[in-house]
């Protein structure tokens, strides 16, 4: 591992100085994710700076919106009873996520930040154009049952990692952040990029851009949501394929949905086209079988990856089921 500075931060705009001023510095918080990375040595930092202690670890409520602190720890937030009610999705996503001990650890703002899992990346003597730009992408005719079948690239076909993200892009959620030009409010939708032919950027941040919150926004179908993850094992593992749904059903019409999935693209991905087929309809098995058949529109399956198409289609069917309650 390569020697770095550790600095401990006294605020948000100390903390973004810090990074700000060297283009190898990081925050850190929980540091789940980071110094596996650091240990591995698929990635590497000259300082890292502390961001906890700050008091940005809160859930408020306000009158539009929950906030949630970018400091918050993934458990904190999960069993908060407003969250829990509100937006069933996003804590039973958060449940569904690592261990206890990780989820006890883990800040929201650094799971929004954690890096794939491709093992190719994590190899630090295997090529990856995400950590080494131009060193080439073994999974597109190698081991590729992790990787995505959307928003991959010929450059990179890695799956973008967590539960969380997948969540809030079917509520709707806003990024919040703090960086060297000031605050942005960044629709979570628009925070992570597919990786083009620059697959060494997952989302919009500038360097020392710090997220410092999370907001959720009330609505009809934020409420009635849930989460669905299939894995390999029942504990401590990543999605094969994950679906987020919310919905607002106005007798049995589907007045509006959100549909997001993860374990299958390159970031966490919103199907329009799924959510277009059940808009205005009545939920009925037809219509939630149309859902399924267009949220798999668009799949570029690979070697070993082919089966998530059929299994998307299988936990959107299961899901739409179950939250509208279909029988």
């Amino acid at each position: 591992m390569k020697n770095f500075e550790y600095v401990r931060a006294k605020d948000p705009a100390e903390a973004v100085r810090l990074v700000a001023e060297r283009p190898g510095a990081a925050f850190v918080s929980g540091g789940t994710d980071l110094l596996n990375l650091l240990r591995d040595g698929a990635q590497s930092h000259d300082r890292l700076v502390d961001v906890n202690g700050m008091g940005l670890d809160k859930v408020t409520i306000g009158a539009r919106n929950v906030r949630v602190g970018g400091w918050a720890r993934m458990s904190d937030v999960a069993a908060h009873r407003f969250v829990r009610q509100r937006f069933p999705v996003v804590s039973e996503a958060l449940l569904a996520s690592a261990s206890p001990q990780i989820r006890n650890m883990a800040s929201i703002g650094g799971n929004l930040l954690q890096r794939t899992r491709c093992g190719y990346f994590r190899d630090a003597a295997s090529p990856c154009n995400k950590r080494v730009p131009g060193s080439g992408c073994p999974a597109l005719d190698g081991e590729n049952r992790w990787h995505a079948v959307f928003g991959g690239s010929d450059h990179c076909i890695a799956v973008s990692a967590g539960d969380l993200g997948v969540s809030l892009l079917a509520v709707d959620a806003v990024v919040l952040t703090r960086g060297p030009r000031g605050e942005r409010r960044i629709p979570f939708g628009d925070f992570q990029v597919l990786p083009g032919d620059t697959p060494h950027r997952e989302n919009v941040l500038e360097h020392g851009e710090l997220v410092v919150g999370v907001e959720l926004p009330f609505s009809h179908f934020a409420g009635k949501s849930t989460y669905l993850k299939l894995r390999d094992r029942a504990t401590f593992e990543f999605a094969v394929v994950s679906v987020a749904a919310a919905l607002d059903l106005r007798g049995r019409h589907v007045r509006d949905v959100r549909l997001a999935f993860g374990g299958v693209a390159t970031k966490a991905w919103r199907s329009f086209a799924a959510e277009d087929a059940l808009r205005g309809k009545e939920l009925t098995g037809a219509t939630i079988e149309a859902a399924c058949r267009a949220a798999v529109s668009g799949a570029v399956p690979r070697t070993h990856n082919a089966f998530k198409v059929e299994l998307l289609q299988r936990a959107v069917s299961r899901v739409l089921h179950d939250l509208g309650g279909v029988r």
